[in-house]
């Protein structure tokens, strides 16, 4: 008889980030959609200390796209993917750099 074994975990990499320094996460999403998206990040407990004059948006060349880049302090690697998973998991995401 043969046993199930768990499927192997991925092994977690070590983070090339010190903690905590200054991370500037960038979201891209349509054109038009972005305060609200800014204003959520704004809310977010891992931007604890953002600063809005960090803030920089950026068209696409057609102007069909935003990205918005800020600065945050990040404090651990686990801070720092929950608000990765949130900015992807946002309906006006389309990437997260």
């Amino acid at each position: 008889m043969e046993l199930c074994n768990d499927p192997p975990q991925p092994e977690v990499q070590p983070s090339l980030i010190e903690y905590p320094d200054r991370v500037p996460p960038q979201d891209h999403g349509a054109a038009g959609t972005r305060p609200r998206a800014i204003r959520r990040r704004d809310r977010h407990p891992a931007c604890a200390d953002f600063d809005p004059a960090t803030v920089e948006l950026r068209a696409s060349k057609k102007k069909k796209y935003l990205s918005v880049t800020c600065v945050i302090r990040a404090t651990s690697r686990e801070q720092l993917d929950a608000l990765y998973r949130e900015l992807c998991d946002h309906p006006q995401v389309v990437m997260v750099l």
